[in-house]
């Protein structure tokens, strides 16, 4: 079953399921693996972090040359849950003035701020599964969400995988969409 909301509108969704499990992550679980390969849950929120800290300037009309290097590196700090919290409420406050028309200007050249959501929701959505698995959190993801990505995914994923973005796609024996997801991103529900 296929949503008709955009992939820019389940942004807020998809940042509250991945908030919720930033805010549950133990204080020892930090530096346990994920399932993406070498990347700590630390790594991953690094990760989404300076994703999100990117998506303000790019949707304000800068290029990838002229942000350069600076959300490089460790973006958490001290506070990983804080500076989580500051860059996805900037970047949903970016997102909400954006319309899916805009030209974001990404490495791979100018695209549709709508393409940019669907990318986004991507990461949001099924790293949020990966953060849960990593921190022994509560794994099931919004439904709208993983339909929309499902969606999304579905007509690209050979593409995508050719290009090393994600894994083989693992065979799975269930109609459930969740797991149909991460099956063909590579991952073992």
């Amino acid at each position: 079953m296929a949503t008709d909301a955009s992939a820019r509108d389940l942004l807020p969704r998809a940042a509250t399921g991945f908030t919720e499990r930033v805010h549950q992550v133990p204080d020892t679980a930090w530096d346990d693996p994920t399932p993406c390969a070498d990347w700590s849950v630390r790594d991953l929120v690094v990760h989404l972090v300076s994703e999100h800290l990117w998506a303000v300037p790019l949707l304000d009309g800068e290029t990838t040359d002229s942000v350069g290097d600076r959300f490089g590196g460790d973006v958490l700090g001290d506070d990983p849950v804080a500076a989580w919290d500051s860059a996805i409420r900037a970047s949903l406050a970016r997102w909400s003035a954006t319309d899916d028309d805009a030209v974001v200007h990404l490495s791979a050249g100018p695209t549709p701020a709508g393409e940019y959501a669907q990318q986004m929701l991507l990461d949001l959505t099924v790293h949020a599964w990966d953060l849960a698995r990593g921190a022994g959190l509560e794994e099931r993801l919004d439904p709208a969400c993983v339909r929309r990505v499902l969606d999304d995914v579905r007509p690209q994923a050979d593409r995508w995988r050719a290009a090393g973005i994600f894994g083989d796609a693992v065979q799975v024996d269930s109609d459930d969409p969740q797991d149909q997801l991460l099956g063909l991103l590579g991952r073992r529900p």
